[in-house]
């Protein structure tokens, strides 16, 4: 008798697993044997013989960034540079295809891997394009680099001589780079979503909004663009903005989109060394990072969320991010679980930290995948025991504290069932199994990224589980996650992706 995840929790059915789902219009009717699903079909039901495959619920994207992941796939790709040379010639390459006068801008350099263990510098850009424009973008996205041409045009070049640039200072710079054409940006905007669709992803997020996008959601939301679910998080200080240009979204969907509450940055990144430490980074010295806001300001982002009662999201990656995030919870006062406030990453927060996250109904969302990307680095930057207990997944599950995990897309691809893989193997690039006791089961990652990625929007009403009535939002794939060797759920195939009751992602076209 086979076991199958099934509506958010292992369920046996009699003899084997379904054998095909049913769905009328944009909703499921059932699932199981499909003579008894033939009986039952009406009409205007779609009745898919799942031929011996897995049926799960589709996979809830529980923090990424759209409108980045898009642009990104307009950007030269920067993923395999191993030095320098690899990163020029692959930004030579890529400038073949540019007309005159187009920026350069690429994505996905890692400094930890380059053999220069550096960042590239201002002048190294400059020998190959010396009047051309160039932009990089660190794997983080916390982290660029931008050549002398680049800091002319965008008045940098005294500030930033080397034309490195971290954090606020690199994200204030990119926002004013050129855009592509809104004909390019829109056919980005679809592959995008596509891309999403073939890992198995229904529900996206657009995880940091800024004024600057309102022109390209206009054109968005007037032509139906959307296809996928996508929640919209303002940043905090463009909140007001972006709610009062597009107000009829704060309720629920509309042409595939709405707002889902706020969204601030308490830190840095870990394998940068810019997450914000309670306790010095590994090497010697005092060095913990710094806050990216003052408590007066994270305390009046808590009260306008729960004024309002929307959601709020705080990118903490360090010990000492989510320790703010806590105290200015606390602080807050009020039902603080009702606007079901999310640590994002929490790769970092401690184990003693935990029962306070449960007490004020916090929700962290693992980056859990960073143990395997980067892993490695971790331990060179915290040691092996502090590197060990990132993403504490497993004593979050033993003390009942719901939590999802994500991908944070563009720095790594949509996939979730690597992230499943992660969550479940703790298994660096090295080969090191980096915290083996915060192990989860596949039943507990595939939660994590179905029923409690649902409940983390408040949408586990209509998503998350396959159960008659709710969205016909389904994946199918290859291979059932609970019937293989852990070892092999990254090597699982998505064979179908199913939205509101259509397919949408098919891997036989």
């Amino acid at each position: 008798m086979k076991k199958l995840y099934y509506g958010g929790d292992i369920v046996t059915l009699e003899g084997s697993a379904p054998e095909a789902v049913l769905t009328d219009g944009e909703r499921i009717t059932g699932a199981g044997p499909l003579k008894e699903l033939k009986r039952a079909a009406g009409p205007d039901a779609v009745l898919r013989d799942l031929r011996g495959h897995a049926l799960l619920p589709a996979f809830i994207d529980a923090h990424s960034h759209l409108s980045s992941y898009a642009m990104s796939l307009l950007q030269a790709k920067l993923d395999d540079a191993r030095s320098f040379d690899d990163i020029i010639a692959s930004l030579r390459d890529y400038a073949k295809d540019c007309a005159p006068g187009d920026w350069i801008i690429a994505n996905g350099y890692d400094h930890n891997l380059l053999a220069e263990h550096a960042h590239p510098t201002a002048a190294v850009l400059d020998s190959a394009f010396p009047g051309t424009p160039v932009v990089l973008q660190h794997k983080s996205g916390h982290f660029g680099v931008m050549n002398t041409a680049a800091l002319e045009a965008l008045g940098l070049s005294r500030q930033y001589p080397d034309g490195y640039l971290e954090e606020s200072a690199y994200v204030s710079a990119v926002k004013r780079t050129p855009m592509p054409s809104m004909e390019r940006t829109l056919a980005a905007y679809k592959r995008a979503q596509l891309r999403y669709a073939s890992y198995g992803i229904t529900t996206v997020q657009e995880g940091m909004m800024v004024r600057q996008m309102l022109p390209i959601y206009g054109v968005l939301l007037s032509d139906g663009s959307l296809f996928l679910d996508t929640v919209g998080y303002p940043e905090i200080s463009d909140a007001d903005a972006i709610y009062d240009a597009l107000p009829e979204y704060a309720g629920g969907y509309r042409n595939g989109f709405r707002l889902g509450g706020y969204k601030m940055i308490l830190d840095g990144s870990p394998q940068g060394r810019t997450a914000w430490m309670l306790s010095p980074y590994a090497g010697g010295g005092d060095y913990r990072s710094s806050p990216a806001m003052e408590d007066e300001k994270v305390f009046a982002a808590f009260k306008k969320a729960l004024d309002g009662g929307r959601q709020l999201l705080a990118h903490c990656n360090g010990d000492a991010a989510a320790d703010q995030f806590i105290r200015a919870a606390r602080a807050a006062g009020g039902d603080v679980a009702s606007i079901r406030p999310v640590i994002i990453h929490a790769q970092l927060l401690r184990r003693e930290q935990l029962p306070d996250v449960k007490a004020l109904g916090l929700i962290p969302s693992f980056f859990v995948a960073h143990v395997y990307h980067w892993g490695d680095v971790h331990i060179e930057n915290f040691g092996f025991e502090r590197a060990s207990a990132i993403s504490p997944a497993a004593s979050a599950e033993k003390l009942g504290i719901p939590f999802t995990f994500h991908q944070d897309s563009p720095v790594i691809e949509p996939d979730m069932l690597e992230t499943v893989w992660c969550a479940v193997r703790r298994e660096t690039k090295g080969g090191v199994i980096l915290g083996e006791d915060e192990r989860v089961s596949p039943e507990t990652a595939l939660r994590a990224v179905t029923i409690s990625a649902a409940a983390q929007y408040g949408e586990e009403k209509e998503k998350g589980s396959i159960l008659p009535g709710k969205l016909a939002d389904l994946v199918i794939l290859d291979k059932d996650p609970l019937a293989v060797p852990p070892e092999k759920l990254r090597g699982i195939r998505v064979l179908e992706t199913i939205k509101r009751g259509a397919t949408i992602f098919s891997a036989e076209n």
